[in-house]
């Protein structure tokens, strides 16, 4: 390895904006970040966009918004600076041009004035023969005076990379040592094209040495890149950052690779885009939790760890090559321990952007009317994902009448038949309009002694009652729900209910 540990290490994410954010992407982020912070050392974010055909202006805003919701920060970047701004590779265009042209003066590269006409015949002929498809190299063999001629009638050009005829090209990878690559295995790649814009290979290299990039960490699909990028250094006199190919993520089934997509597995869907998991409502704590141990393992006897904790134990060294499966189970898991260990405010901020879209109901609603100060503390047990809670208490947003029994057993409780329900519920309606305070603990207390002074078990007079207010079988605790819907609300609920069993009983009686 040609870093020595003497100089600060500076690692760099360099995602091109051609999509969203995916969460292999993030792990590799994650990573950089872990060893920039554990060194002292310096994350920079820059951001490759040269593909101009692929260039999505919106992923730049799902790049951005992912590094800073996993609390990602950068130490330099496009929107911060640095001292080798810009960090936007359009906007270095000039830099690059000047060393691909350097490249040329040495001997190590050459322009190529093939017609994309001509590409396309050569390779369908190499097709039709069973050769290997790619550059024959045509124009690396022209004369001065073909060149001039070339030059002179204006024929678009590109340049390419004069990759060694014979011999080996070897590169080192920090978790899986020295790599020996044949020369005739490489292609003459394109490092600037027509347009004037770099390839990957070109503006990476470049950018990398301006940067003084210290570190490489990207996935394990760019190692068949590595000996091209080595032979660039290496025709530019520079040192090679160390390079860490990261183990590919697989889905959760361990058998392929995950998707930018949304993925299928055993009759479920799993999520691969990182807003996605942002709108399924995991937390950023649990995220970066999670993504650390993929590829990574803290502690085997340890599950739940810091931000502080995993820098100070993080170690490229320790990054297992292999693939590594997603497994979500775990993410829900880790999600649901971190959202229990939020205090009741802290979970209704994070909440209240997912129950708005859910119910309808504007932020401000949500916090003024008292609601969710009752019902949070009650629900955050049972949930495991933000947007799970608004499923445990929609039925406190709706209007009375609103309510349907689409199962009218809801409302008929144990062992009791439809008109004794209704008298169960005339009974809690008449406890209602008089306990006094109008909180969970002394309507428990109420409801429990008068169920015990009329002789129906306390399940009996609870059920019909639970399913009058919510119209659901799964709610949160009944009284906790009575306090938060409010004494006016709940007897309306009540009398809707007792109206609905009344018109069944007639209907079934006549």
């Amino acid at each position: 390895m040609s870093y020595n540990g003497m100089r600060p290490v500076r690692v760099r994410f360099a995602p091109s904006p051609t999509g969203h954010l995916h969460l292999g992407g993030l792990r590799t982020a994650l990573f950089d970040w872990l060893w920039a912070r554990k060194t002292g050392g310096k994350f920079i974010l820059r951001i490759e966009d040269t593909d101009r055909r692929r260039f999505d202006p919106e992923s730049m805003d799902s790049l951005v918004s992912g590094l800073r919701w996993l609390g990602l920060e950068w130490d330099e970047g496009p929107d911060i600076g640095g001292p080798c701004a810009p960090y936007v590779q359009s906007q270095r265009q000039q830099i690059y041009k000047e060393k691909a042209e350097e490249l040329v003066k040495r001997g190590a590269a050459y322009r190529c004035y093939c017609t994309p006409e001509r590409l396309a015949d050569m390779r369908e002929e190499q097709r039709r023969a069973g050769r290997r498809t790619g550059y024959d190299r045509h124009c690396r063999n022209l004369s001065d005076e073909e060149r001039s001629r070339c030059e002179a009638e204006g024929v678009p050009s590109v340049i390419r990379l004069a990759v060694p005829l014979e011999g080996v090209t070897v590169f080192s990878d920090l978790l899986r040592g020295d790599i020996e690559v044949e020369n005739r295995q490489l292609q003459d790649e394109v490092l600037l094209k027509a347009d004037g814009l770099p390839t990957y290979h070109l503006a990476a290299m470049v950018d990398d040495n301006v940067m003084e990039i210290t570190h490489v960490l990207r996935g394990e699909e760019w190692l068949a890149t590595a000996p091209v990028h080595r032979l660039i250094v290496d025709a530019f006199g520079w040192e090679m950052p160390v390079l860490v190919h990261l183990p590919v993520i697989l889905d959760p089934s361990g058998k392929g690779k995950m998707s930018k997509r949304k993925k299928m597995v055993a009759g479920k869907e799993f999520l691969a885009l990182v807003h996605e998991f942002q709108d399924s409502g995991y937390l950023p704590d649990a995220m970066f939790n999670f993504l650390t141990n993929v590829g990574w393992n803290f502690d085997p006897d340890q599950e739940v760890f810091s931000r502080e904790e995993a820098i100070e134990r993080f170690s490229l060294e320790e990054i297992n090559p292999a693939a590594a499966a997603l497994p979500y189970e775990k993410l829900d898991w880790l999600n649901g321990l971190y959202i229990r260990a939020l205090t009741p405010s802290a979970l209704k901020t994070a909440l209240l952007p997912f129950l708005s879209r859910q119910l309808g109901v504007s932020e401000t609603e949500l916090v003024s009317d008292g609601k969710l100060d009752v019902l949070i503390p009650v629900i955050q047990e049972r949930i495991k994902r933000l947007d799970e809670a608004a499923e445990w208490i929609d039925w406190a947003y709706v209007k009375s009448d609103a309510i349907s029994y689409d199962d009218p057993k809801l409302l008929i409780g144990r062992k009791l038949d439809a008109g004794q329900s209704a008298d169960i519920l005339r009974t809690g309606a008449r406890l209602l309009a008089e306990v006094e305070p109008f909180s969970a603990e002394v309507i428990h207390a109420a409801f429990r002694e008068k169920a015990d002074e009329i002789g129906v078990k306390a399940g009996s007079f609870f059920g019909p009652v639970r399913g009058a207010i919510s119209g659901k079988k799964v709610s949160p605790p009944l009284f906790e729900s009575i306090e938060a819907l409010g004494r006016i609300e709940t007897l309306q609920r009540i009398g809707h209910a007792v109206a609905f069993l009344e018109e069944q009983g007639a209907l079934e009686s006549g």
